[in-house]
């Protein structure tokens, strides 16, 4: 008989493991509490234009890394529509100074060298190691939790020559290495990359990923690419419970046997799979009756990613010479809240992808992070006049900024959208409206936290809060280990092929 199994969340990770399970023979349900599947993966309309909430680029999106086998165990990946930017993002100094951060890494070094020929030592010892790790593939293939003996020597075999390199760029944060830097813009540049505390080793491989050309951006949009997942999950044979949100799960004896849902209804299961938020899962839906030390320590002590706002426009025009993704200093600074405000502001352009608006127009968006989720969650709930004037004044206050950068902007606008930390919880009900979970910072390093919990059978947790560095790719790689670790556990082989050659 084929065992049943609930699935809390039709986010990436739920999807991808419902997917992975109906390959191998289970029977599984996912139970969404919001009414179209990717969780974060995803975007909204508004007056004929597609607001894209989350992929800026995909790892994997081309054949030479190996996290492209795994999509591609999903998806038809020849026909998803790329796009590679020979530009990744470009930062200025509002004095007529940029830099440009290629794609390409001779191109990039040459750029650099020329902008900050201070720094040289730097530059080139930077650019060797993102040549160093262009060799390098993450082990993915299988499940750390399923390694044998042999599994761990060939792991230690092929890490081994990058080994040095590793603990170096892994034990150091982005913001502590671009303090190295004496040239001010190109300490700006590698600040803007990525989130500040994240270890420096993110910026290395994100440079390796987008020269091999595995890290584009899928035309449609993030919404499209979590529809696609979900096509592909419901022809397997799986079911989707949209607007069912879980109050807790069931547990007999230790063990997990099913969910409670808010409106009182009980679905009974073999196995239970939460892709949802962590610390839901654990301190209410389990009342925190499965937890140690360790993982109180989880949430108690480490750092998660910000929570943010996200100012949206819809443009009667078109921004063809202007890079797509650009940081670029305001003349005053704009503030969001009482915890944080912002002397630059990063804006992208999506000129790139025609399908989010209509024909000769664009939609141009930047994100403000901020960690004040309650202060926006208190204005929404008990404040909603308060809640409005703020976000129509943080809207205004953009939309300045991009006049004074791109000239007039207001005759133009069709469309503003502004979404804050407490729409990211009201949909996603995302611990502190974080927007990817753990920072991969040097204290957590690639450190693997357990997808079960101390006590608690037939229970496993997939997605962002047992993945450091959160992610769509890690998101699908954690459905995917997930799936291996019950196989596993069942003594039964884990089955999966590619759907393109």
């Amino acid at each position: 008989m084929r065992k049943k199994v609930s699935i809390i969340g039709a986010g990436i990770a739920g999807l991808s493991a419902g997917c992975y399970l109906q390959m191998n023979g289970y029977d599984t349900e996912i139970f969404e509490m919001h009414d179209k599947p990717g969780g974060l993966c995803t975007a909204w309309k508004r007056k004929g234009y597609t607001i894209d909430g989350c992929i800026h680029w995909l790892v994997g999106s081309g054949p030479n890394d190996p996290f492209y086998n795994l999509w591609n165990e999903l998806l038809d990946m020849e026909k998803i529509e790329f796009v590679d930017h020979e530009e990744y993002i470009r930062v200025e100094d509002g004095k007529g100074n940029f830099i440009s951060v290629y794609t390409d890494i001779d191109r990039l070094e040459a750029e650099m060298l020329e902008k900050a020929p201070e720094d040289k030592d730097l530059i080139v010892e930077f650019i060797n190691v993102v040549r160093k790790f262009s060799g390098f593939n993450l082990p993915i293939e299988k499940a750390p939790e399923t390694y044998s003996l042999l599994d761990l020597v060939k792991l230690i075999i092929r890490i081994l020559p990058y080994s040095m390199a590793l603990r170096k760029w892994d034990g150091i944060s982005l913001k502590e290495y671009a303090e190295q830097y004496k040239n001010p813009l190109l300490r700006k540049t590698f600040l803007s990359m990525f989130w500040p505390e994240m270890a420096a080793i993110f910026i290395v491989m994100t440079i390796v990923w987008m020269h091999r050309k595995s890290a584009g951006y899928p035309i449609g949009g993030s919404l499209k690419f979590s529809r696609l997942l979900e096509e592909k999950y419901l022809k397997l044979g799986g079911k989707v419970n949209y607007k069912s949100r879980v109050d807790r799960i069931i547990t007999e004896n230790d063990t997990a046997k099913g969910l409670v849902m808010k409106n009182g209804e009980s679905r009974a299961s073999d196995i239970v799979i939460s892709a949802a938020d962590g610390y839901s899962t654990i301190f209410k839906m389990l009342e925190g009756r499965y937890t140690d030390e360790k993982i109180r320590d989880y949430y108690d002590i480490y750092e998660t990613f910000p929570s943010y706002l996200q100012v949206s426009f819809g443009i009667s025009r078109t921004f063809e010479n202007e890079p797509h993704l650009l940081v670029f200093p305001l003349i005053k600074p704009l503030i969001i809240d009482d915890s944080i405000s912002y002397k630059n502001i990063v804006v992208r352009i999506f000129n790139f992808d025609p399908t989010l608006s209509p024909e000769g127009k664009t939609i141009i968006t930047t994100m403000l992070p901020t960690y004040n989720y309650k202060y926006w969650d208190n204005l929404r709930l008990h404040n909603t006049m308060r809640y409005k004037k703020e976000k129509e004044r943080i809207a205004a206050e953009v939309l300045e900024a991009l006049e004074e950068r791109y000239g007039d902007m207001r005759s133009i606008v069709d469309m503003i959208d502004v979404s804050t930390p407490s729409t990211v919880i009201r949909f996603t009900n995302n611990w502190k409206g974080s927007f990817e979970g753990w920072v991969l910072s040097p204290k957590i390093g690639f450190k693997s936290m357990k997808k079960t919990l101390p006590g608690l059978g037939n229970f496993y947790m997939a997605g962002q809060w047992v993945e450091p560095g959160g992610g769509v790719p890690t998101a699908i790689l954690s459905g995917r280990n997930v799936c291996q670790i019950i196989c596993k556990e069942d003594n039964k082989a884990f089955y999966v092929k590619q759907i393109s050659s």
